[in-house]
This record gives C-alpha cells, sequence and structure tokens, in this order.
C-alpha cells in the first residue's frame, strides 16, 4: 500500500510540475486550444493554485464548466517586453491606437451577450467621439478598419469573441461585413490581472501624461506588502501601516520567484541588494531550490546570475534561437559582433551591420529593403536581444549581457527560399 501511495505522490508532483510550466507559457488555458493541457489544470487545481499562491503570489482560477483556466501574472516592475501583437504584418507589437481601441472595445463588449461587426464598431465611433481624451474612430477610413480587426482577433484569440457567423477579416475589404459574435463576458472581466482597477485612480486626462509611471505602479500595487517605500507622504496620509518583517519577507520571495519564473534570464545587477540578500539567506535559498524543483525546471547559477531551463520546453513561450521571423535570425547574427565588442556597439556600427547582412545575403528581408531599411534591421535585431535579456543599452552603446555568450553561430548560410527566414 505505502508503494502504490508513493507512486501516486510521485504522479501528482509530476503533473502539477507539468501543469505550472503549461500555465507559464499559456496563461489564458482554454479548453478548445488546449484539451489535455487544461484537463491536466482541472485535475490539479488545488496543488496548483496552492503553489502559485506561495511560490509568486499569483491566482489561479479554473473554471471547469466555461473551459478555461487563468492565471493573474502581477509585475511589481511592468515593461514592454511582452507587448500584445497583430495577427498579421509580421505579428508587429500593438500600437496606442490598438491599444485604445481594445481599451474601448473591451469595455463596450460588456453590455452586449451578442453582437455584429457593425453594431460595435459603431459603439465604438460613438464611445471615442464622447472622450475629448481619445482620437475619435472612423471605420470608413481601411487603416482604421485594420486596427479595428487586429483588437478584434486578439479577442477570438483569447477566446472572449467568438464568430457565429462570417469572418472578422472580411471587414478589412469592406465596412458592410456581415460577421455575429457571442461575447464571453465573464472570460472578458478576467482577462485583466491588474491587482487595482483603473478606476479607482482616475485623474483628469490631462494629468495622464505626466503622471503616467505613478498611474501605472499604482495598478500593480499589492496591499498583502503592507505599506510601499516612497519619498512623498502618500500613504502615511492615507493611514497606512509600515510594512512587518512577515510582510517584507513574503515581497522579497514573490519579488524574486516572480522575477525568475517570468524573464528568461535573472541577472544579479537587476536585484535590489534586498532580494540578493534574501536569496543569499539560508531560507531563501531553500526556497528558491525548492520550487524550482517543485514546477520542474532546472536552475543555472552564474556569477551573474540566475537562469531556469525547462527541459521539455513547456513553459517556453519565445524561443531563442528561432528562424521565425527576419528580426530574429538578424538577432542571432548580431550576437558574434556584439559578443566581441567587450565595450558595445555604436548606432552607426549596428547599421553597418544590417547593411552587411543585406549585401551577403540579397535574396532575404525583402521588408528591409528600403533606404533606411539596414538601420531597422539592426534596430529590430537588438529589440529582440533586449527582450530575451541577452544585450542592454549603456551610455548610448548596445552591450552584450553575460547570457549572451552561451550562443555560437556555426555558420550562417542563405536561405533557399527568397521570402525570408
Amino acid at each position: 500500500m505505502s508503494t502504490l501511495a508513493n507512486q501516486l505522490a510521485a504522479a501528482e508532483r509530476e503533473e502539477v510540475a507539468r501543469a505550472v510550466r503549461l500555465l507559464l507559457a499559456r496563461p489564458l488555458l482554454t479548453a478548445t486550444a488546449d484539451p489535455s493541457g487544461f484537463e491536466l489544470v482541472r485535475r490539479r487545481r488545488v496543488p496548483l493554485a496552492r503553489w502559485f499562491d506561495y511560490a509568486v503570489g499569483w491566482s489561479l482560477v479554473v473554471e471547469p464548466r466555461r473551459g478555461y483556466a487563468r492565471l493573474a501574472k502581477v509585475r511589481a516592475d511592468p515593461d514592454g517586453s511582452r507587448p500584445a501583437r497583430r495577427p498579421r504584418s509580421g505579428r508587429a507589437p500593438f500600437d496606442r491606437q490598438r491599444y485604445v481601441l481594445l481599451c474601448v472595445t473591451a469595455a463596450e463588449l460588456l453590455q452586449v451577450p451578442m453582437t455584429t461587426i457593425g453594431m460595435l464598431a459603431d459603439r465604438v465611433v460613438q464611445a471615442t467621439a464622447a472622450d475629448r481624451a481619445l482620437a475619435a474612430f472612423d471605420p470608413v477610413r481601411k487603416p482604421q478598419r485594420m486596427a479595428f480587426v487586429d483588437v478584434l482577433k486578439l479577442l477570438e484569440k483569447y477566446e472572449v469573441l467568438r464568430a457565429v457567423d462570417g469572418s472578422t477579416d472580411a471587414y478589412v475589404t469592406s465596412a458592410d461585413a456581415k460577421v455575429l459574435y457571442r461575447v464571453d463576458a465573464t472570460l472578458l472581466l478576467r482577462l485583466s490581472a491588474a491587482p487595482v482597477g483603473a478606476s479607482r485612480l482616475a485623474v483628469p486626462w490631462e494629468e495622464v501624461p505626466g503622471r503616467f509611471e505613478e498611474l501605472l505602479a499604482g495598478l500593480v500595487r499589492e496591499r498583502r506588502y503592507g505599506a510601499a517605500v516612497v519619498d512623498d507622504a502618500t500613504e502615511a496620509e492615507q493611514g497606512e501601516s509600515a510594512a512587518t518583517e512577515a510582510q517584507r519577507n513574503l515581497r522579497l520571495r514573490h519579488s524574486v520567484l516572480r522575477r525568475l519564473f517570468d524573464d528568461p534570464v535573472v541577472y544579479r545587477t537587476d536585484l535590489s541588494e534586498e532580494e540578493l540578500g534574501y536569496v543569499g539567506s539560508l531560507t531563501g535559498r531553500q526556497i528558491l531550490l525548492r520550487t524550482v524543483e517543485q514546477a520542474g525546471f532546472v536552475l543555472e547559477e552564474r556569477a551573474e546570475g540566475f537562469l531556469l531551463v525547462d527541459p521539455d520546453g513547456i513553459a517556453t513561450d519565445t524561443r531563442f534561437p528561432d528562424d521565425g521571423s527576419t528580426a530574429r535570425v538578424a538577432a542571432l547574427l548580431l550576437l558574434e559582433p556584439l559578443c566581441a565588442a567587450p565595450a558595445g556597439l555604436l548606432p552607426e556600427q549596428l547599421a553597418e551591420a544590417g547593411a552587411g547582412w543585406l549585401r551577403r545575403f540579397p535574396r532575404w528581408a525583402k521588408a528591409y529593403r528600403s533606404e533606411e531599411g539596414a538601420v531597422r534591421l539592426a534596430e529590430d535585431a537588438v529589440a529582440v536581444l533586449r527582450d530575451v535579456g541577452l544585450a542592454g543599452l549603456v551610455e548610448g552603446r548596445v552591450v552584450a549581457r553575460p547570457a549572451a555568450h552561451r550562443y555560437r553561430l556555426a555558420e550562417a548560410a542563405a536561405p533557399d527560399r527568397d521570402d525570408g527566414w
């Protein structure tokens, strides 16, 4: 009997570890997109919720009947390294216009269980016209319809919208396209992971640009950690007490492990003195090693920092190296000259590197064959490297970070086809 119990316990540990990595890669996991993955999360939802709450302080909601699991990942230092992306145009990041349309469209969708693309567009037109802070939405213009379609396709991907009849892409060609949607308002409400609602931080719209960083920090403020340390007396005036020792340790545990489980690589120089002290303490290190093991990762620790390796590749949402786009191939090509220049490369040197690739591979990177194409190619390659923690910006120079030396380019060959890598 004890042998059977041990086997069952081992099976549960393996399943929980796999489910943790599934959710790290896909914080919104649906039964439609991944039936077996969702079934695993549904079956192990209790230990999973317990693990995420203890290790990183993220809440997990599993709705078996509605067919989705939502992990609300919160960071104390939100950045733009994981933007919403367009389903077309090479998966380019959302711009300001698309983010505005996403917010306005989401607000309008909360009002109706079903709608058509034309009715929804009319509601967005009215909403933007009534708000002085927003640019008016004009569906007569094709570029604006394209932006609207990108928003709707993203919501379809999240399964907030389901096209019952018609195709969303048809709206790009004609504003008279007929598409009928079913709306999942409950799931829509789950999309926001911010612990503080934006309406609670409402300020005059004229003040938003100057206070954007402050307002963004307010959205991710978690009161479980007690009063934050600030330069002014705002929180003291609100009567909040200082953080206790237990709250401080909880904050340190969550902040360190959130970075470790959410970032490609964590450098010691990116951690605060408090966080470094926690990682170096006996208790902190025991918790770090235990949670890494429970999630099925392998910890690589170097003098410069930490790296989690998933042997099965389950938790990897963005792969590098990856030949899925021209910018990613260019990023790999850039590593060699970047690692060979300890002082880093200036913008002019990066542009020359981009020009060299275009000359070397004349049938490659057609989207970068314009006059400023070499500059754009180098900039996009640098953006990829910065997003995966392999490069940084120091005094106007792009510098290779320690993890960049893990990679070696054996040979760069021209692609067999002329539509890019």
